[in-house]
């Protein structure tokens, strides 16, 4: 009985220092905010320093839905184990709105950032200093 007691609070204390760390990194983070249109993003290339950001995508005009990727620059787009899944917006973007990622974590270096859905160009680039 006395090894179950201590499962439960271990398991718990565990599950609290996880949901606080989660509301600690969204209270952090910083927007990024990125437009799609058809065929695009409207913004081509962003410098930011190292941090935590949100990214938020909209959908202006692509006429279906649309996603984000993030990817470090030279890794192979086409894997999704290569993908930032934290920035992964968190459900599809209709058109005419907007959707948020989860936190993401950016250390310094470059990288790129596309559409799945909306082809558009695979090398905007987002630079961490």
């Amino acid at each position: 009985m006395k090894k179950v007691i201590t499962t439960v609070i271990l398991v718990l204390a565990v599950a609290f220092s996880a949901n606080a760390q989660d509301k600690m990194m969204k209270k952090e983070a910083k927007t990024i905010t990125l437009e799609q249109t058809p065929g695009e993003f409207t913004k081509k290339e962003l410098t930011v320093p190292a941090g935590n950001y949100i990214f938020e995508i909209s959908n202006n005009g692509v006429g279906h839905d649309v996603g984000f990727v993030l990817v470090k620059k030279g890794d192979d787009i086409t894997k999704p184990e290569n993908h930032i899944q934290t920035a992964y917006v968190t459900e599809v973007v209709a058109t005419g709105k907007k959707q948020m990622s989860n936190p993401t974590k950016l250390a310094k270096g470059e990288y790129v950032y596309f559409c799945p859905m909306n082809p558009t160009a695979t090398d905007n680039t987002l630079i961490v200093e």
